[in-house]
């Protein structure tokens, strides 16, 4: 089999179309949610290290990236909605939720509808089920994290990494940070940070890959260790090295390997 390319394409969900990079190939496909405040380039770097035939959609969530006209509401339960109509229409057998921050919140939610066809999950630095020491303080802080190019530089030094984006990265999640409809960037901060899934997470039963940052302030390894892996049987942690909370894009390499070891397992 030659290796595929990827292709630019539109999946119908309720009330627009989510724009995503397709791979056909070997499968599962791998399923890539983003953060809050990313979008499908968030995982570019990861998807570069990934084997040529490995099959992958990496979408807009709505409200983010080419997805931005998508309109709300912009709820975990939409966003999950939607991360299964993309995996419905892109038609594989079997599939494997990776997600990322407010991505990894989404996939808990679909992996625990238990949809046909799903082989594992990944949750790189996921928001853990349920909220942990989120004050009305702390949303009202973060609400404000993404206002201007100032506030999103901000952000990314002092919360979101652990100094490892080059220039070109740094300019790529400031405009995507900007990008973001009002709604879509309000509703995770007010609503979806604060959102308790933990009583559906147990019922999932699909091997799950939780990778933490090492220096991740956002979601630490030892708040996941302490507030995820007990809820969900089937978890189990790994500590990535060097990183904060955008390690897609600041230890790549780590990341696709261990997605990559975990696809070879199942």
């Amino acid at each position: 089999m030659t290796s595929q390319h990827v292709v630019g394409r539109f999946f119908d969900v309720r009330g627009g179309q989510l724009y995503a990079h397709v791979r056909e190939g070997d499968g599962p496909a791998l399923v890539f949610l983003h953060y809050w405040g990313g979008s499908r380039r968030t995982w570019l770097p990861v998807l570069r290290r990934l084997d040529p035939e490995q099959a992958f959609v990496a979408y807009d969530q709505r409200g983010w990236g080419d997805s931005t006209s998508v309109p709300g509401p912009y709820d975990l339960e939409q966003l999950a909605d939607d991360a299964q109509r993309v995996t419905e229409a892109l038609g594989h057998s079997r599939h494997v939720l990776v997600g990322h921050s407010m991505g990894g919140k989404v996939a808990q939610m679909l992996a625990a509808r238990g949809p046909e066809g799903l082989a594992g999950v990944v949750l790189v630095a996921p928001a853990p089920p349920a909220p942990i020491g989120v004050t009305e303080q702390v949303q009202e802080t973060v609400s404000h994290a993404y206002d201007n190019e100032e506030a999103v530089l901000q952000s990314i030094d002092l919360m979101l990494t652990h100094g490892g984006l080059t220039p070109e990265l740094r300019r790529q999640v400031v405009e995507d940070s900007l990008r973001g409809g009002d709604q879509a960037r309000l509703t995770w901060p007010r609503h979806g940070l604060v959102q308790d899934v933990s009583d559906g997470v147990g019922a999932i039963e699909v091997p799950v890959l939780v990778l933490a940052g090492s220096h991740d302030k956002v979601d630490p390894p030892a708040v996941l260790a302490d507030h995820l892996l007990p809820l969900i049987p089937t978890a189990s942690l790994t500590v990535l090295k060097d990183t904060g909370h955008l390690s897609p894009l600041e230890v790549p390499d780590q990341v696709a390997a261990h997605i990559a070891a975990f696809v070879a397992q199942l």
